[in-house]
């Protein structure tokens, strides 16, 4: 089932979520109607705030970035094979230099910034199946994880730019929070009157 997905301006997106145990009610039904739901959207990532829930949960798969053609064979390859559920995640580490990378957010249409994090990143965390999982990731999977993770952190993307660059947008970010914004998904607006 399609879940609508909660826009800029709903306090649930600026709430550190909490960890949940193996009994959370309904939880393979909520895994997979969170993928639907990012499917439909044309998302690579979904975290469960975005759908009006304060947990630690998120769900990835970057295989649209494989489309990308200046991408080696090794990180198409890479890139197509990294869909993950991500439930009570830790970010133990987060080293390299810096880079940027224009990200958006399908709580936050239509708005994209250039945004810096670090390359490579170590996280644990539970998978579906409530297994205990550590992975190393770099370039675009860390990339995406680390914008998810910021989700369960009450963080948003808009958070890491500057306030001039804020400043800029404020005017556009308030229309999305009123609903005056087309998008091809179901949104839940804080200061609208009703979803679209």
């Amino acid at each position: 089932m399609t879940l609508p997905i909660v826009a800029y301006g709903s306090p649930v997106l600026k709430k550190k979520a909490v960890e949940i145990s193996k009994d959370y009610p309904k939880l393979d039904e909520l895994i997979d109607n969170m993928f639907e739901t990012m499917y439909n959207a044309s998302g690579v990532g979904l975290a469960a705030p975005q759908i009006g829930l304060s947990i630690r949960l998120f769900i990835v798969d970057a295989k649209p970035f494989a489309e990308d053609d200046s991408l080696s064979d090794k990180e198409r390859k890479e890139l197509e094979s990294f869909r993950r559920v991500f439930i009570n995640p830790k970010i133990t580490e987060e080293t390299g230099i810096e880079w940027d990378f224009n990200e958006g957010c399908l709580s936050i249409p239509d708005i994209h910034e250039d945004i810096f994090r670090k390359p490579v990143i170590k996280i644990d965390y539970l998978d579906e199946n409530f297994e205990a999982q550590t992975e190393v990731l770099s370039g675009l999977p860390a990339r995406v994880v680390q914008h998810e993770y910021d989700h369960i952190e009450g963080i948003l993307f808009t958070d890491r730019i500057s306030s001039l660059k804020k400043r800029l947008i404020k005017s556009k970010l308030n229309n999305i929070s009123k609903g005056k914004i087309d998008v091809g998904y179901k949104m839940k607006y804080p200061l609208a009157k009703k979803s679209r």
